[in-house]
């Protein structure tokens, strides 16, 4: 009996022995857990405070940009503007020129007797101003003659011929231009028709 006791006493130190053992193991291994969950948190913490702080900047730059568009735009509508008011100074000098050279013409006019010298003074001073039209790109065209086109001509009056064919430009009451490749005026013109006795 004695013997068997012992053996009892043996076992129970021992399961006694395992469960300590078996709660420290388990101790163990919760410490780790809770210490990589606490890690992790940190980790997270401070992506979520790195990328507040990205936000922040791309705002920042993005606030600029819309700031600096608006200039550039607010700069854009001011040159714009100007471009318009003062697209033509060029053009305006040169004809200054040439209300330069009226003036003179009309003071002579007034002294001269001859009329030749005057006629001869207008023509070239109606040059000069068709040279300086011609340098921004502004030139006459002739329509007498030609077939009328309603793109260049504006018939103004329509009158028998019997010389011409009919809707052929006979007259031309204001003279057409073109500024560059684009019709800037149409040419005023008197357009033939068939005489009344030939459409009988």
């Amino acid at each position: 009996m004695k013997g068997e006791k012992k053996d009892f006493d043996v076992e129970i130190s021992l399961e006694g022995k395992e469960k300590s053992s078996a709660t420290s193991v388990d101790q163990e291994r919760e410490e780790p857990t809770s210490k990589s969950k606490k890690s992790k948190l940190k980790g997270l913490k401070a992506d979520v405070k790195g990328k507040e702080d990205e936000i922040k900047v791309l705002n920042d730059t993005l606030l600029r940009s819309q700031a600096e568009f608006e200039n550039y735009k607010k700069r854009m509508t001011k040159e714009k503007s100007d471009l318009l008011k003062y697209a033509n100074e060029e053009l305006v000098k040169e004809v200054l020129r040439t209300v330069d050279n009226l003036e003179m013409a009309i003071s002579h006019a007034k002294e001269a007797s001859q009329l030749d010298s005057i006629t001869e003074g207008i023509e070239i001073i109606l040059k000069q101003l068709l040279q300086s039209l011609d340098r921004f790109g502004v030139k006459g065209f002739n329509a007498v003659g030609e077939r009328f086109d309603p793109t260049r001509h504006e018939a103004v009056v329509q009158v028998e011929s019997a010389e011409h064919e009919p809707d052929t430009v006979v007259d031309e009451a204001q003279k057409g231009y073109f500024l560059r490749d684009r019709l800037l005026r149409p040419a005023l013109v008197t357009v033939s028709k068939i005489p009344h006795d030939e459409e009988d």
